[in-house]
């Protein structure tokens, strides 16, 4: 019974995840080309003078934002999730990921809240999670993970 229970917990896992991981993964191709890069750039405009810069961000980075926020996964109590798994560098979210099985989606989507929902009023964490290559970690995992799980045994 026991390997039972645990084939029906990873096949309802997978029910919940596979859509949302099959469209996020359609950005992976883009995220592993773009990542260490930064994502903006700064337009200032023709004989402005001493005006301020404007962010511009690449429309490929907006729309794969905009893609996340529409999931209704990214989890604004990302701070509780941090908390439980003792992430407090990058390091410790690179390494993580690394580790991470389908039991362990929701903090996968939690560090992507982090970085999405904080992108929100400060930009410099797009840059920064497109920089030090979080976006693409995380992406990348979760299609190994469902994949892993859809192959026939």
């Amino acid at each position: 019974m026991g390997i039972e229970s645990e084939k029906k917990g990873i096949d309802e896992m997978l029910k919940e995840y596979r859509e949302v991981v099959t469209e996020i993964s359609k950005y992976l191709p883009w995220l592993q080309s773009k990542s260490g890069e930064k994502p903006m750039s700064l337009y200032t405009p023709e004989g402005a003078g001493n005006t301020i810069s404007i962010p511009v961000y690449d429309s490929t980075l907006l729309s794969f934002v905009k893609m996340l926020e529409k999931t209704g996964r990214m989890n604004r109590n990302y701070d509780y999730v941090y908390k439980k798994y003792k992430i407090y560098s990058t390091e410790d979210e690179i390494s993580l990921i690394h580790r991470a099985d389908l039991k362990d989606m929701e903090m996968l989507f939690a560090i992507l809240s982090k970085y999405v929902i904080k992108g929100r009023t400060k930009g410099a964490y797009w840059n920064e999670a497109m920089e030090n290559g979080v976006f693409y970690e995380v992406v990348k995992k979760m299609k190994e993970l469902v994949e892993f799980w859809t192959l026939p045994i």
